[in-house]
């Protein structure tokens, strides 16, 4: 689902960090879905949001072409990264903290430690 650009409310030029990736396993901690498990699919750093495999299900209703017969189809919408918790490999819910680690700055879970 693409989605219009829109500046950061901040004004800053660069994209925020955001503690969740692009194929991460996350949990959502708040909300309608709270409590649902997937992988995240895109992230979208600027408006603030990431789609998340099987979270947040839209119906989009698609007119009838000449490559598609058309319909309604389901499709994961945006959800807030602030309703998101990563998952570690322990698969525990957790809080992301980086480091550095040999000159290069790394993720790893506060709850137990260990670099993701």
């Amino acid at each position: 689902m693409a989605l219009k650009k829109k500046e950061y409310k901040s004004g800053n030029r660069f994209e925020p960090k955001l503690h969740i990736r692009k194929d991460d396993m996350v949990v959502v901690i708040s909300g309608n879905h709270k409590g649902e498990k997937g992988k995240v699919i895109q992230v979208f750093p600027k408006l603030g949001k990431a789609i998340v495999e099987g979270v947040n299900m839209v119906t989009k209703h698609l007119k009838p072409t000449q490559k598609n017969e058309g319909g309604r189809i389901k499709e994961p919408a945006p959800i807030h990264v602030a309703k998101l918790m990563v998952i570690d490999k322990s698969g525990n819910a957790t809080r992301i903290g980086r480091k550095l680690v040999d000159g290069k700055l790394v993720r790893y879970s506060k709850k137990s430690g260990e670099i993701i």
